[in-house]
């Protein structure tokens, strides 16, 4: 089996959700008047693309393309504009919407500028996705005031700066993907330290940089993705037998640590270390890991024999090429 690692995306997980949480359109009689108002805003600020064709005068905004309402109220709880090619920036009238639950920008190559402060306006936001536009500027330290925000998707844009500390006030989020960004600094060692459940973090493909901060190491991540970035030094802190965490992925960095002495999450099931300078040996308590299904330690200065057993020969060599003096199957014997 290839020993690349292949997480599911943040936005499978949060159309899940979405869909699994949203009740569908009420009739056009319970459109909210000054919702219909708030979204014909919207409507004209992206100059009346034919994509908002059904948004008309003569028509309920609940029976509108993209617009979900609540059953019992007729408020918009849900705007998810998808997969088009209308130009603009986000409206301020998005703010205009008090009772929104879901905001989703997404695949929308010509919106462009930056994450309006009229977004904070939201206070009952849940899921904000923003991802696969052009839109650019920082990650908005404003976002901290949408207290109610559970998921943040600003994935495959064009933001650049760091990542605000401000974030880790947010004690309802468990999740967060701003990878394929141009991200830059630290970490912050705020992010989650309220989080009571196992949270998501994706900031792949940006460049960010500095060690993992003490603090992550309490974080009982469930998903933890820090590829194809500049960080550094110990990120042994992420590991635990008792932590939840079931995808690990630090490849493409400047990890430096000890192997021998880590223990894998009991519930691993892809582990992806490669294009690192981690040292030591592969611990032999990878074998007892029954979910593993991804494996990969190229390219950095492992010594000492593969252990063998439980789903190791699932792996080829191309897991493991490249290191100081690994050996043993599926590498040469070890001398």
């Amino acid at each position: 089996m290839a020993c690349r690692l292949t997480l599911p995306s943040f936005l499978t997980l949060f159309l899940f959700l979405l869909l699994s949480s949203t009740p569908r359109p009420v009739s056009s009689a319970r459109c909210n008047k000054d919702d219909k108002k708030a979204l014909l805003a919207v409507k004209a600020a992206f100059n009346n693309a034919y994509h908002f064709a059904s948004w008309t005068n003569d028509t309920g905004c609940c029976d509108w393309y993209d617009v979900d309402c609540d059953l019992k109220t007729g408020r918009v709880i849900g705007l998810s504009l998808f997969q088009d090619d209308f130009p603009g920036t986000i409206p301020d009238a998005v703010g205009d919407l008090p009772y929104l639950q879901n905001l989703v920008f997404h695949h929308l190559p010509n919106l462009v500028g930056s994450i309006p402060p009229a977004l904070t306006k939201l206070k009952n936001l849940k899921y904000l996705d923003i991802s696969w536009t052009n839109v650019s500027g920082p990650v908005p330290a404003f976002l901290s005031e949408i207290t109610s925000l559970v998921q943040l998707d600003l994935s495959f844009n064009r933001l650049s700066g760091s990542i605000p500390a401000s974030l880790g006030d947010l004690s309802n989020l468990s999740a967060i993907d701003i990878s394929r960004n141009h991200l830059t600094g630290p970490l912050p060692s705020t992010l989650f330290h309220g989080s009571s459940q196992g949270p998501y973090l994706r900031l792949s493909h940006n460049n960010l940089s500095g060690e993992i901060p003490p603090a992550f190491g309490k974080v009982g991540f469930e998903v933890i993705d820090l590829s194809r970035n500049r960080f550094t030094g110990d990120a042994s802190i992420l590991f635990g037998r008792s932590k939840p965490a079931q995808q690990i992925d630090l490849s493409r960095n400047h990890f430096a640590f000890d192997l021998t002495n880590v223990e894998f999450p009991e519930g691993l099931d892809s582990v992806d270390l490669n294009h690192n300078e981690i040292y030591g040996s592969i611990p032999n308590q990878i074998t007892k890991l029954a979910n593993l299904q991804f494996f990969n330690v190229s390219y950095n200065r492992l010594c000492g024999e593969i252990p063998v057993g439980g789903n190791m020969g699932r792996f080829d060599e191309y897991c493991y090429l490249h290191n100081k003096c690994l050996c043993g199957t599926p590498l040469p014997a070890c001398k």
